[in-house]
């Protein structure tokens, strides 16, 4: 995902701003709702979900803020430009988070969470891995630049390393952005699992208004590859199908669904946060029926993930290539689950090897992501090549933009959680990191 994408946007708004005058309002009124959800949604899910009080810390410098006007309710966070002009207002739910629209999602808190416990035995031999991952070698400027906010390293089940940023703690939810495409895999596991519906990597008929047209072929394991075939530009740029979907659509996974098809199902791979959207409108509507509280029932109750937070879009689905918020250790938590191939205290939740499945890249004949399985990012290519010839060959992980990366370890038996905010470093250290835990494991 582009790493600078936030900045790219904000300049392309400003841009707009100065068309006003020439164009008129409503010609670009859409672009300005861009910066003004992006921003709207960001101030308040930082205040409700981080709990942190100062958002414009926790974002990229902007150049469009001279023209943002922010009001902030008590339980919503406003946007404009210039005061008055393509306002957008984020609304938040407990238990829920942040979503755009006229009010809050209609729907019902979800009912709390018994956390699971993990067990603390630190290892001092792993100091120095995570100093390097927290750049104290660096200077202040570009320590800051680094921006590294937690690190957890789970070692046969145990926490055995842990840090955390000034202004960060073990409480502090962080945002994974794309790492929730991977927690996106697991629901799906699990309801397969359960076997409460029929759904199948191979089901396809998806969506109803696909009846009689190439889209009906598309499977949910499609979907999970990003391998559908619809048509799908990931550019945070003003006017693409990505930030349209995300500041300007109530119903996103709609909006991907009428996309039209380019591509035959399964032979083309194109990286696309719509196509996890799509499934998860599919898997919280006509599969379960469990609309925004999806996530809660079929993942974080049974894993004990007491601080995750999955935000829906205005309809109530959840938001499923983005906007999963939670805790470092949950985060953990998350990373073994997959370890451990689903199997909590002895009870396996998810369908057995489903992880060996999901970590196994499928050979297309076009690809923008070789080494992208089925929501997760795999070390080892089909040919036997290594992405990073550095870490073990069976490394797999989730990632997510401005620097979240969950690593599994499986030969060391290690997950390693590594969140912050790096929109402008060229190396966060996330690799060699896992790279130093297991040379000192």
């Amino acid at each position: 995902m582009p790493r600078r994408r936030r900045a790219v946007v904000a300049g392309s708004v400003v841009a707009a701003v100065a068309l006003v005058a020439a164009a008129g309002y409503w010609s670009v009124r859409p672009l300005l709702r861009t910066g003004t959800g992006y921003a709207a949604h960001s101030n308040c899910a930082v205040t409700h979900l981080a709990g942190r009080d100062d958002p414009a810390s926790d974002l990229p410098p902007n150049p469009l803020v001279p023209f943002l006007v922010s009001q902030a309710g008590e339980a919503s966070a406003t946007v404009t430009v210039l005061g008055a002009l393509a306002w957008q207002t984020a609304w938040y739910s407990p238990g829920l988070g942040c979503t755009l629209g006229s009010g809050p999602v209609d729907a019902q808190e979800p009912t709390p969470v018994e956390p699971a416990t993990l067990e603390v035995a630190p290892d001092p031999a792993l100091d120095g891995a995570l100093a390097a991952a927290f750049g104290d070698d660096l200077d202040a400027q570009a320590r800051d630049e680094l921006g590294t906010r937690a690190v957890v390293v789970l070692r046969d089940g145990e926490v055995v390393a842990e840090r955390y940023a000034d202004g960060f703690d073990a409480d502090t939810r962080q945002l994974g952005w794309s790492m929730t495409k991977s927690v996106t895999n697991l629901m799906v596991g699990r309801i397969i699992h359960d076997g409460d519906t029929t759904l199948t990597l191979d089901s396809d008929h998806l969506r109803g208004e696909w009846e009689g047209d190439a889209r009906a072929g598309i499977t949910v394991d499609d979907l999970l590859r990003m391998t559908g075939g619809l048509a799908w530009d990931e550019t945070y740029d003003l006017g693409t199908p990505i930030t349209q979907m995300l500041y300007g659509e109530p119903d996103m996974g709609a909006f991907v669904a009428s996309q039209p098809a380019t591509h035959e199902p399964g032979t083309f791979q194109q990286y696309s946060s719509g196509s996890t959207t799509l499934l998860c409108s599919v898997l919280a509507g006509s599969v379960t029926g469990d609309g925004p509280l999806l996530p809660h029932d079929v993942l974080f109750e049974p894993l004990g993930l007491s601080t995750a937070v999955l935000e829906p879009d205005a309809v109530g689905t959840p938001v499923c290539g983005s906007y999963l918020w939670a805790t470092p250790r949950d985060w953990a938590l998350i990373g073994q689950f997959a370890l451990d191939d689903g199997v909590v205290d002895g009870v396996r939740l998810l369908p057995d090897g489903w992880m060996a499945s999901s970590t196994t890249v499928e050979e297309v004949a076009e690809t923008d992501s070789p080494n992208l399985a089925a929501s997760w990012w795999v070390n080892e290519l089909p040919d036997g090549t290594l992405m990073n010839p550095e870490l073990p060959a069976d490394t797999y992980w989730a990632s997510g933009h401005d620097g979240q990366r969950v690593y599994v370890v499986p030969s060391e038996d290690l997950v390693v959680v590594r969140l912050g905010f790096s929109p402008s470093a060229d190396d966060i250290r996330a690799d060699q990191l896992v790279a130093d835990v297991v040379s000192a494991s």
